[in-house]
């Protein structure tokens, strides 16, 4: 079940990375969902995702992931 909810927050956080302020806020809410090694995956696929999003890695470091 819990890998569900980690697939589901990587598919939301795709498709609104087309607005950085969105993105955050679901980042932020997904933060405080999921499992902490499920944060740990979350974060080595966000670095991935983002490496050639500049203005989404923004939301990394304000959220602290």
């Amino acid at each position: 079940m819990p890998r569900l909810i980690y697939d589901y927050t990587k598919s939301v956080l795709e498709r609104v990375s087309f607005d950085a302020s969105l993105f955050c806020k679901e980042l932020e809410k997904a933060l405080k969902t999921l499992l902490p090694y499920e944060i740990e995956q979350l974060t080595e696929w966000l670095f991935s995702f983002t490496s050639e999003k500049p203005e989404l890695r923004q939301c990394l470091l304000s959220s602290n992931t």
